[in-house]
């Protein structure tokens, strides 16, 4: 889980989901792809708030977030699959 309310790893005070984080997440919710995507969903909505209100001047763009939270957890395409 982060450190919040500055959203980074309390392990390696990288950016959270960090690496390591997404690998445990990835095993966590190693079934329910979409059950992960609804977690980060949610975590991407509570982010945002609380890095709003600590410096409403240096929130990262949402596309950023996006990619932060949320566009590494797209399946991949397998073999034969669009």
């Amino acid at each position: 889980m982060p450190m919040r309310p500055l959203w980074l790893c309390r392990v390696c005070a990288a950016p959270w989901p960090c690496q390591p984080a997404r690998l445990l997440l990835t095993l966590e919710y190693r079934r329910d792809r979409v059950g992960l995507s609804v977690y980060l969903a949610g975590r991407l909505f509570d982010a945002t708030g609380n890095l709003i209100t600590l410096n409403p001047n240096a929130v990262p763009p949402p596309a950023e977030l996006f990619e932060r939270f949320l566009a590494w957890t797209r399946r991949r395409a397998g073999p034969g699959e669009g």
